[in-house]
């Protein structure tokens, strides 16, 4: 298929998914003034159906699990089985639901869209107890060339925000064949840990104060116990516009009951701090990666105006990592849950970037 035109799909983003295969769903996200002028970024000004009440939130289907790699990958799927493929990325503390309101209009439009949970987390499981609960950057991006593997996608459209769009952008320089275009909130996202040893202003480390919690026994038990409430602290803190309700978080939440959520949460912010070993099999790739090389593809970023984690500079501090054809959005009043927040900024983004 090709690049799905401009004005058709501002009319999906004004109707929702009406006349979709799937049901339409409701916003679950920040204000609508907000999100008007977010998707307006290029330019164009779509209508966006109003935030939805509080209440029962909207959700995908049945989930669906498939064998790849060390993993059996949970995942939601919607929108025609020969469209473009597009792979949606979540981050953490989060789940595949951050999409629950892109997902459909992307479908609406033609798109084949796979949602998965990251290893750790809801429905994803490990097929061997014996495996190594590891969560260096790699193996993670390794996980879902294994599961476009298994679902014979040879090649997609990848979008996705914290780890997400770290997962993403590495997929796009290790192996750019499986990457048609990209979508990266926070821009460039790999993880260098040599220089991640290098102090940042006070203000800055304010805003990491988990990862640090997490270097520590307490911190480990600390999330084990009151996992849940933590999550729900972090998304208050990196998301103050957005006032999402019980329900909602309590949907997501569930995916945090994964056994091995916990160990793969610590292990991958010990080892971005060089307090953990990963794999040495993945030793090869990780040295590649620290050399931060740069993105081909086109690529759309995005960044969230409250969100604490985005870098200042309109986009200019990770600007020259990527090569190819290139456009910056920046999102007023939303915060770090972008795509959750912002869905039909997010979901304009991936077909935009899919005409770039």
């Amino acid at each position: 298929m090709n690049a799905i035109d401009r004005r058709t799909f501002s009319r999906i983003l004004t109707i929702g998914t009406a006349g979709a295969s799937l049901p339409a769903l409701p916003e679950t996200s920040a204000s609508a003034s907000s999100s008007a002028s977010a998707s307006a970024a290029d330019g164009e000004k779509s209508a966006i159906p109003p935030a939805a009440q509080a209440g029962t939130p909207a959700s995908f289907g049945p989930l669906k699990q498939i064998h790849a790699g060390e993993l059996n990958i949970g995942y939601a799927e919607a929108g025609p089985a020969h469209g473009p493929p597009v792979v949606l990325l979540h981050g953490w503390p989060y789940d595949i639901h951050s999409y629950v309101d892109v997902a459909p209009r992307l479908a609406a439009a033609g798109y084949r869209v796979i949602v998965p949970y990251l290893r750790g987390h809801g429905t994803t499981r490990f097929r061997s107890d014996k495996t190594f609960r590891n969560a260096q950057q790699s193996v993670i991006a390794l996980d879902i060339i294994a599961l476009m593997d298994a679902l014979k996608i040879e090649k997609a459209i990848l979008a996705g925000f914290d780890w997400g769009a770290r997962t993403a952008d590495i997929i796009a320089v290790l192996w750019p064949e499986r990457c048609k275009a990209l979508v990266s909130v926070s821009g460039y996202l790999i993880t260098n840990r040599e220089t991640q040893k290098a102090p940042l202003p006070p203000k800055a480390e304010w805003a990491w104060w988990y990862q640090y919690y997490f270097a520590t026994e307490r911190g480990r038990l600390g999330l084990a116990k009151y996992k849940h409430d933590f999550a729900k602290l972090i998304w208050k803190n990196v998301s103050p516009t957005w006032h999402f309700s019980d329900a909602t978080f309590d949907r997501t939440a569930t995916a945090f009951d994964n056994p091995d959520w916990v160990p793969i949460v610590i292990h991958n912010y010990r080892w971005r701090l060089s307090l953990a070993k990963g794999d040495p099999r993945f030793d090869r790739l990780e040295k590649r990666l620290a050399q931060s090389p740069a993105i081909s593809q086109p690529t759309i970023t995005l960044d969230a105006e409250l969100d604490p984690f985005t870098p200042p500079g309109n986009g200019a501090s990770y600007r020259d990592h990527f090569t190819g054809a290139y456009d910056h959005r920046t999102l007023k009043g939303i915060g770090h849950n972008l795509p959750q927040e912002a869905p039909a900024a997010f979901a304009k983004a991936v077909v935009d970037v899919n005409a770039l």
